[in-house]
Order: structure tokens, then sequence, then C-alpha cells
């Protein structure tokens, strides 16, 4: 049996990409009007998070209560997950269990080893490497205002993350055109910069990079685990906080995403996070429809075999 993983914006194909942002808009308005879908028919998806979370956790835990479903939510010390049992044999049980199994860590490849191991589908809900689901909520958020986002000029403004990377997959898959402005030391994973090269560069100075940019995104400087490197990092990213002078560069008609947590006076300008041309908070809303979406699909694709 072939079951469908959720890994990465590449496990889709553009077409896939698109059905379920579509999907995620009608099941927004159907959540608005109160309808129901008993996707999950009172079954359990495991959520195993090595990482904290606000957004990731709260979006899928209503999700799948509104699919009809019931979230087992595993925190670090409540597996034996990297600590003696196999990821194999984790994957293998999880399995037998749920219908869905939600991960969120820091090292992608053992993602990789839940998915090949698993016989239902494995969510990659944040690693260290991509965060894909982010990006359905992003992608969601714009089609919503603006429509398709083919041949759209995107300015990342910060660090070369693993929400940097997602939206990497997307100019790709979508085509459209990624201008990054990172820092020198920043910049995102060299393999992934040359596998998206046809639509992706590299602009240090993020006062060029957003220069006619439809939509400019940014993201903490300090991602879990580096707030050691604080000092150091707020030295590196002078110049990079996304302020009003830094919007009036991009177009008239540009729109701002960020995924938060946000530290308001560093990566971002208050009045910015807090202007009309944020759609920050119906981007985090969005996390919770996109990701019904991708589930939904996910398990249209396990009943059928």
């Amino acid at each position: 049996m072939t079951v469908r993983h959720y890994l990465s914006l590449m496990d889709l194909s553009a077409a896939e990409l698109r059905q379920i942002i579509n999907r995620a808009i009608e099941m927004k308005r159907q959540f608005a009007e109160g309808q129901r879908i008993d996707l999950f028919k009172s079954q359990t998806a495991v959520m195993v998070f090595e990482k904290s979370s606000t957004r990731t956790r709260v979006s899928f835990e209503s999700g799948i209560r509104h699919l009809g479903g019931s979230a087992i939510f595993l925190a670090p010390n409540d597996s034996h997950l990297g600590r003696g049992e196999p990821l194999e044999d984790t994957a293998r049980v999880l399995s037998r269990m749920s219908r869905m199994i939600i991960v969120r860590t820091g090292d992608h490849a053992r993602l990789e080893t839940l998915a090949e191991y698993a016989s239902v589908p494995v969510v990659n809900a944040l690693s260290d490497f991509n965060h894909p689901c982010q990006l359905l909520a992003d992608l969601q958020t714009w089609f919503e205002h603006r429509g398709d986002i083919t041949g759209k000029r995107v300015c990342w403004v910060g660090d070369g993350n693993n929400v940097c990377h997602s939206w990497m997959n997307a100019a790709r898959l979508l085509n459209f055109d990624l201008i990054i402005s990172s820092p020198s030391g920043y910049d995102p994973d060299p393999e992934l910069l040359k596998a998206c090269q046809s639509y992706v560069s590299i602009e240090r100075n993020p006062l060029v990079g957003v220069k006619d940019a439809d939509l400019v995104v940014t993201d903490t400087w300090l991602s879990m685990g580096r707030e050691q490197e604080k000092v150091q990092r707020q030295k590196d990213f002078e110049g990079y906080c996304v302020d009003k002078t830094m919007m009036s560069r991009a177009s008239v008609e540009a729109l701002f995403m960020h995924c938060l947590p946000a530290y308001r006076g560093m990566e971002v300008a208050e009045d910015v996070i807090d202007g009309p041309q944020s759609v920050v908070w119906d981007e985090a809303e969005n996390r919770m429809h996109a990701q019904k979406a991708l589930m939904e699909f996910l398990l249209a694709s396990l009943d059928t075999h």
C-alpha cells in the first residue's frame, strides 16, 4: 500500500497544491457557516511534538476536532521517540492506533524515517529544514486577498531558515519570483538554492530586494534553539527590520506576512505588522483551515488504497 505523506511542499504537484488551497478557502467558509465535516469519523490523529508550539498545536487540534476526530498530543517527555525505541517501531505502532501522525521535530531525517515505516500519513508540522504547513496557510492567505501567485514577486527578508526553504519550494511549484534578502552567513541551504535557481535569487540589500515586491515576508531572527545567538544576530541583521520605509519600496498593493511569533521592533516594526498591508492575522487563522484541507487530501489518498 502506497501512503501519501507531507514532509515537504514537493510531495505535492502544482495542481494538488492549488487543489488544497482552494479547498482550504472553501472549508473556511463552511466553518464560518457552522457546517461540520466528519472526516475522521471519531478516529484519532497522534501529534508528536519535540518542539514547543502555540499556533501549530492549536490549529491542528482544533482542525482535527472540526473534522470529527480527536488529537492525542505527545510532548517530548510523553513518548519514547528518540529515547531508546527505534523510530521504525514507533512508526509501526502509531500506525496501528491512529489515522495520521503529525510530527514537530528538529532533525528532518527523523521525519523521513517515520514516513518510511508508517502505514498512515505522516505530516511535517515543522522540522529544522522546512515548514510546509506554514506555506499552505501563507499561500491560502495570498489567494484569498490577491488571487493566483504565479508571476508575482515575493521578497523574503531575514534568515534563510526552514520557512524560507518552504517559500523556495513554493516558488518553483507555482512559478513566481522569490528574492531572498539575508545577510552574508545566513543564506538558505545551497543545494536547495541550486535546485530553485530559476525562481530564486539572493539580494543582500533588503531595500533593493523589496523593490516592486507584491509580497514581503519575514520571520524571527531568533529561531528556536538559537536564543543564545541573540546579541550576534541583532548585529548581523541590522538594517533588515521590515519598517514603513522598506514597505514603501514595495508595490503600492503589496501585502506583508509573518508566520509568528513576532518580535516587534526587531524583524518587523509595530506599525507594519499592525498596519493596513499586514495580513498576519488571516495568515495565522488560515493555519487551521489549510491543515484541514491537507488532512482531507491525505486521508482521501489513504482510503483509495
